[in-house]
């Protein structure tokens, strides 16, 4: 059965009647979906049919999917059934809860109160030690995986968990399973992993929910992962003062690069972190004393200092950073299965760039062009300027944001890399849609091009909808050109924004 996202919609699939899309990722679709049998709707995870031509992957996935339906826990979301249909595509049917995603309530309205961040965190907390307990690792704590049906928290995604007694974060297919944002450092090196990789992970969602950013933002994943194994974020209580200088230690000691200094549960970090921020510590340590290293005695023919024994140590210091990083290296390639296409050069966009194999290309006559998984949306709403009207891409900002992304280029002999913010504001609300709000400038290159950076969002005045971005202004001739990432999120630095960035080739 091929998978075809919409396509499915109004369709049966094992049993279930398809009516909506609810969700998706890079290796499942979600779908809101009546079960007949019992006249209840479900969420229906349908995986991506490449994951079950592995025997061993799709035996686990059941196995596993089934062991999490057993357990019988307030806050981890009920499994109804986990199994492969007719055709051997895998799925999952579970509640459906009709509420927010931790990761859009962060979006929609900033960071949590301390209140509601204590009452959210301690509900994941108690889910993930329950399936600690029986001996499953969640791998992919993340905001989206964080439903919220009022104050009842539930954890959701259990369905391709990893077993502890498993050495490594791949599956049998070679995916790597996690977020870069939010992955431990023994997953990143392929390393033992047990509940502590799950409780790093609930430290870096912690991070997000209270202060609105994560706490590694970098332009490409091989930085981000390189910063979760060798970087310290910035203390939460510099980004938000009104917390103590004792939750700073709390989360130094969850986020601890070594999974031994972390707490011995999740629930033990959120506790910890509720005394902090209420400020009720006693006076037990926060966290595990580091291993001291015993000294290396002077030998013969060394003096006191014994300075140089170090050369050795340090040597072997620069030989784990370089293999870490190379180890980075490697499992970013491996990671990302997805292909890329390249735009070709046009009279609208005098430029190359790659993108996305799943997006859309369109060249709009001699006006601009536009790369997009929904481009047909995003083409009427940019082509009206001004005025246009945003009611096609609200659903997809609102219901879809993955897909409420993508590429804008134009030339105009408006433009100015040298422009303020204030000059670049009045420029860009004659040319894009929506109210305009930019910050900038910031020299910078896009491809082997001097470039001026400038970010910003455009909100529709009617809806309020709003798209974050990062664009580029190149001072080429006879006219400069635009380049715009866009996105339905805070920031649109991410991984594809970059790529993007640094492919540009101009004609």
């Amino acid at each position: 059965m091929p998978v075809n996202e919409r396509s499915l919609i109004g369709q049966e699939v094992a049993g279930y009647y398809i009516e909506d899309i609810v969700g998706k990722g890079g290796m499942a679709v979600v779908y809101l979906a009546l079960d007949p049998r019992l006249s209840r709707r479900v969420a229906l995870k349908i995986l991506n049919p490449v994951l079950s031509v592995d025997d061993r992957f799709r035996q686990r996935f059941i196995l596993e999917s089934r062991t999490v339906a057993s357990i019988e826990h307030p806050n981890i979301i009920p499994i109804y059934e986990a199994n492969a249909d007719a055709d051997g595509v895998l799925y999952i049917s579970m509640r459906y809860v009709d509420g927010l995603d931790l990761r859009r309530l962060i979006y929609d309205r900033g960071p949590l109160p301390l209140a509601q961040a204590n009452q959210i965190f301690t509900q994941v907390a108690a889910a993930l030690d329950a399936a600690h307990a029986h001996d499953l690792i969640h791998r992919d704590v993340k905001p989206a995986n964080i439903l919220l049906a009022g104050e009842h928290v539930y954890l959701t995604d259990f369905g391709i968990t990893k077993h502890r007694t498993s050495i490594s974060g791949l599956t049998q297919t070679d995916q790597f399973i996690g977020t870069p944002r939010y992955m431990s450092p023994e997953q990143i090196n392929k390393e033992h992993i047990d509940g502590r990789c799950d409780q790093y992970a609930l430290a870096c969602v912690v991070y997000e929910g209270l202060s609105g950013r994560l706490p590694f933002q970098r332009d490409n994943d091989i930085a981000l992962l390189w910063a979760h194994l060798a970087e310290q974020p910035t203390p939460l209580s510099q980004l938000r003062p009104e917390l103590p200088p004792e939750v700073d230690a709390v989360m130094e000691r969850a986020l601890a690069k070594s999974p031994e200094q972390r707490y011995p549960t999740c629930g033990a970090f959120v506790a910890a972190l509720r005394d902090a921020m209420s400020g009720h510590l006693d006076d037990r340590p926060l966290a595990a004393p580091l291993p001291v290293r015993p000294r290396r005695p002077a030998g013969p023919g060394r003096g006191g200092t014994g300075r140089p024994g170090r050369l050795p140590m340090i040597a072997a210091t620069v030989t784990a950073a370089v293999a870490a990083l190379v180890l980075v290296v490697l499992l970013v390639l491996s990671q990302r299965g997805e292909s890329w296409a390249r735009y070709q050069p046009t009279p609208a966009a005098p430029v190359g760039f790659e993108y996305p194999a799943g997006w859309t290309a369109r060249t709009h006559e001699d006006l601009f062009a536009l790369v997009s998984p929904r481009a047909p949306e995003f083409e009427s709403m940019f082509v009206s300027g001004a005025g246009a009207d945003w009611t096609p891409v609200v659903p997809i900002i609102t219901d879809d944001p993955e897909n409420a992304t993508g590429v804008y280029v134009q030339v105009s002999d408006t433009l100015s890399a040298t422009a303020t913010d204030t000059q670049m504001k009045t420029v860009l609300e004659g040319l894009l849609p929506g109210k305009i709000d930019v910050n900038g400038p910031v020299t910078e290159q896009a491809g082997t091009s001097p470039a001026t950076r400038y970010t910003g969002s455009l909100t529709d005045r009617d809806s309020g909808a709003r798209l974050g971005f990062v664009g580029y202004v190149v001072d080429r001739r006879p006219k400069p050109m635009l380049l715009l990432y866009f996105c339905a999120r805070n920031t649109c630095d991410d991984a594809v924004q970059a790529r993007v960035r640094q492919s540009v080739r101009l004609s």
